[in-house]
Order: C-alpha cells, then structure tokens, then sequence
C-alpha cells in the first residue's frame, strides 16, 4: 500500500510541476520585452560609459599633468555611468527587491572597505586635490617645514620632490597637503636680504649712500620696489646693517646667485673705500703676577 501511496503522489507532483514550468515560461514569454530592454541598457551605459571616460580624458590632458589622477577619474566615471546603466536595468526587470538588498549590501562593504583603508582613501583623495590644485605643477620649487625641492610627481598616495641635491623627498599626499607649504614658482619675482656689519668710527651716512648707489645700478627695481637699506644693532664689534632688493627668481639657487652677487659687489666697494668689515675680537687682560705665574708653570716643565 506504501508504494501504491508513493506512486500517486509522484503522479499528483508531475502534473504540478509541469504547470509550475508553464507558468514561468508564461512569464518568461511576458518578460521577454522588459528582458530586451534590460539588455539594451546595458549595453547602452557601457558604450556611453567608454565615450564619455575617452572624451573626459582628453580633457583632463590639458589641464591635469598627473596621469594616474587623470585614469582614475576616468575610470570612476565609467564605472558610476555602468552602475546606473545596471539599476536601471534592474528596475526595467522589476527587481526593486533585489536592487534594494543590493545597494544595502554595498553599503555595509563600502563603510567596511573605508574603515579599513582609512588612511589609504585619505591620500588618495589628497591626491586628486593637489592635481587640482592650480598653485601646484610639475616642476615647481616648493619648500615644507621639513624638505624642500621640485615637484617630480604627484600620484594617487604620494607626492615626490627632488631635492637640489638629487634626492628624492616621497611624502604621503595627505601630509604634504595638510601642512604649510612655500611655492617660490608662483611669482617671477622676490626679495633677496643680505647683512653685514661695519666698524665703529665709520661714517654711516656715507655707507648707506654707496651701497644703496652700487646696488641700483647692479639691481634694477621695478616701479613698486625699491631696495631698503637699515642698520639693525650695535653689536660687540661692528655695527649691523641689512640691505633688501628684488630679483628675478623662481628657485632657490637664482636666490643664492643674486645673493653672492651683492656680498660680493659690497665688499669690493669697502675694499676700495677702505671701509673695514670686522670680526669679533676678544681682549684679555692678564695681570703681571698671572704672567710671572705661567712663566714659573713653563719653567718647571722644561
């Protein structure tokens, strides 16, 4: 009777299954338009996708000098217009559960992947900002509290400089963006200080008149500048003067050059004037029993 039972029952089954069948491809039959549709969205947001990552690229060309920065914009942008091609697609099908449970999911993932790459996402999007950053190039001499050098590339987690000595500077992008930094490539020009001190009897008013005559000559201001000349301190042995001009540079060394150019200018013309630059002198007085008493320290060694 057990087998008689079973029989039956898979004879009952049969007949349901089949109508289960028939009922899906019925609606396999009424989907096959939404399907279609589906399937021209995505192809659709994919060929879009790629035409407008290309054109955002060569866009990018003319005004972003970071490469990788530039790729992965790009491929952000493809990967955004895909993503939307594909809800879309999932809407058309009238799988909003399905998309619902989807984007919570990639939300859970998403807050997952940016606690666990906190720093790592912080430098990458510090990255993209330097590249935008139009007080930034390749090539400009920058100088942080730490390094100084030229800007050699800005990638997606770092930024390197190349020292003046030929060394490289790689700094994590975050840290570089966070902390004060001195761009002398923004302007042509800037202001070169020099000091020097004088000996005391010599005539100041005379001195000024000099150097302040030599350095226009050497140094032409422009018609808002002017070189400034101030006497600073009477110091132990001389009195201090500083003088400040402005120059063409963009780099360090065109700072020094100018530099060494007027230490050098100024001292000829104290050479020739017979002005004295001093150096400090240190006098000691020893009485006459100290010196009988060195004398005496000095004799018994021998």
């Amino acid at each position: 009777m057990i087998f008689i039972f079973q029989n039956s029952e898979e004879k009952k089954a049969i007949p349901k299954l089949l109508d289960k069948l028939d009922g899906w491809w019925d609606a396999i039959i009424l989907k096959l338009p939404n399907v279609a549709i589906a399937i021209i969205v995505l192809v659709g947001s994919y060929i879009l996708a790629n035409f407008l990552g290309n054109l955002l690229l060569k866009i990018l060309r003319k005004r972003m000098q970071n490469r990788s920065v530039r790729r992965v914009i790009a491929k952000a942008l493809k990967v955004v217009i895909v993503l939307g091609g594909f809800f879309i697609a999932l809407g058309v099908l009238d799988l909003d559960k399905a998309l619902t449970s989807i984007l919570a999911g990639a939300g859970v993932v998403a807050l997952a992947i940016g606690l666990a790459l906190q720093s790592t996402l912080s430098n990458t999007f510090s990255g993209i900002l330097l590249s935008f950053l139009p007080r930034l190039n390749i090539g400009d001499y920058v100088e942080t509290n730490d390094h100084g050098g030229f800007v050699h590339e800005i990638s997606m987690r770092n930024l390197v400089l190349r020292r003046p000595d030929g060394q490289f500077v790689v700094m994590p992008n975050s840290k570089f963006i966070e902390e004060p930094f001195v761009n002398y490539s923004l302007v042509n020009r800037g202001r070169v200080s020099v000091t020097c001190g004088i000996a005391y009897g010599t005539n100041l008013h005379n001195v000024k008149a000099m150097v302040l005559k030599k350095l226009e000559a050497e140094f032409p201001q422009n018609d808002d500048e002017r070189i400034e000349f101030y006497y600073t301190q009477f110091n132990d042995s001389s009195i201090d003067f500083m003088v400040r001009f402005w120059v063409d540079f963009v780099k360090k060394s065109q700072m020094y050059a100018a530099q060494d150019k007027a230490i050098l200018l100024i001292n000829d013309l104290f050479n020739t004037n017979g002005i004295e630059i001093p150096f400090p002198i240190r006098t000691l007085n020893v009485s006459k029993l100290q010196l009988e008493n060195i004398d005496d320290i000095f004799n018994k060694k021998e």
